[in-house]
């Protein structure tokens, strides 16, 4: 196992570019099954979940190639509808195909799928919406089979709670549907409008992306296009943290800022000082973070869940006591115990944090719990007096590209072994 041994105590100085979103990629892969021909993907990040993609996409008959940042998918041969446990179990995205599959061939067959275990992330949203356009459903020995061998058909749907994974199933079974289907209570995040832009250059009629309430024409067939995939917004946020926390400065490139709004709010009350443009955000350190009152993860535009632990990890070098509130995810806060290890002063009853800030942090042992909390080990160990040894780093290639090579790049003493 891989482990990252950082030196922490350096003061982050430099630029670095952002790689495209994990969130927007994955469904935009999945998207392809519904296209026939060849789709150029773009800005395509080597991450272990867009590999556990394309693996599905391989095993679905998909012909696929990677190079350079870019993914090339033909779907002509298409031939299966199963994706197999063992491919199921590598990430929670995974289930992001069923809707495509259901579509393109009108049967699909599925596991439960793997991923952080964060608590309950129930797919009865994502199989009620799909029953709502026509598909029955059948569980057997741990396998859901959905069967729609007549097509599906629009649908009014309302969703109990604006998310993400659903919505971007509905749309991916919508587009080839007959008939009308909207979207009420549809989340807002800039990866679903990402997949609606792909899907519309296409061919497809999705109307509304990045409103509560999504429209879908059904077409008949949807052909291929090439795509550039968003910049990951999680990703800046934690090179923004790192900066943070080691009261550095640094240009991020190839960002989108509007995206960061609720993020960077955050920033600038913990004292520092960013500056936007176009495409590339700076941001500068206090020499003392300060404490923010409160912080709350909610849907988009809020502030994201997957930027909390980041946030929360810079809090605990702040001036005074900080008020953390997980809305998301019941499990989230797994990390914190490692955190701890590290110096951090951080009480957790339910789903809220009070982090007392401490003067230092020393180096210790610690392991990756999930992705974020793993970001936030990392961003943590960058201040952390000592060499700090991190484990478990599987859980951060699933989405992070090269960090050991950016973080370096910018002045930490990071490196894999």
């Amino acid at each position: 196992m891989s482990k990252l041994i950082i030196n922490g105590g350096k003061k982050l100085f430099g630029a670095v570019n952002i790689h495209g979103a994990k969130n927007s990629v994955l469904p935009i892969l999945a998207a392809t099954v519904l296209c026939h021909g060849t789709s150029i993907i773009h800005n395509c990040p080597q991450l272990s979940d867009v590999s556990a993609s394309v693996n599905i996409l391989k095993h679905l008959g998909c012909k696929c190639f990677y190079k350079q940042g870019t993914i090339t998918v033909d779907t002509t041969e298409i031939k299966c509808s199963r994706i197999p446990d063992n491919l199921m179990r590598k990430m929670r995205s995974s289930v992001i195909f069923l809707g495509a599959i259901l579509a393109r061939c009108g049967n699909a067959v599925i596991s439960s799928p793997g991923g952080c275990e964060l608590g309950p992330r129930p797919i009865d949203l994502h199989i009620s919406a799909l029953k709502r356009l026509g598909a029955t459903v059948s569980e057997n020995h741990g396998l859901i089979e959905l069967n729609a061998p007549d097509g599906l058909v629009g649908a009014d749907i309302n969703l109990s709670f604006a998310s993400v994974g659903a919505t971007e199933n509905i749309i991916l079974a919508a587009v080839t549907a007959r008939g009308t289907t909207v979207i009420n209570n549809a989340a807002k995040e800039p990866e679903i409008v990402d997949l609606a832009n792909f899907l519309n250059s296409c061919g497809a009629r999705i109307f509304g992306a990045g409103t509560d309430t999504v429209t879908i024409y059904g077409v008949n067939q949807i052909n291929c296009c090439c795509h550039k995939v968003i910049p990951d917004r999680i990703a800046a946020a934690t090179y923004m943290a790192a900066a943070a926390i080691t009261g550095g400065e640094i240009l991020l490139k190839d960002v989108i800022p509007s995206h960061l709004n609720a993020i960077n709010s955050v920033f600038e009350e913990a004292g520092c000082t960013i500056k936007c443009d176009s495409n590339s955000l700076y941001i500068k350190a206090p020499c003392q973070l300060s404490r923010v009152s409160c912080v709350r993860t909610v849907v988009y535009p809020g502030f994201p869940t997957d930027a909390g632990p980041l946030i929360l990890a810079i809090l605990t070098k702040a001036n005074g006591t900080s008020l953390f509130v997980e809305n998301i995810f019941e499990n989230r806060f797994r990390y914190i115990d490692e955190l701890c290890r590290l110096g951090a002063n951080v009480k957790t009853e339910g789903k809220i944090a009070v982090v007392e800030g401490v003067n230092s942090l020393s180096a210790a042992p610690c392991k990756c719990t999930d992705l974020r909390g793993g970001a936030a080990l990392v961003v943590a160990a960058l201040a952390a007096k000592g060499t700090t040894v991190i484990s478990d780093i599987y859980h951060i290639k699933r989405g992070y590209e090269n960090i050991t090579q950016r973080l370096s790049a910018l002045g930490a003493e990071i490196k894999e072994i």
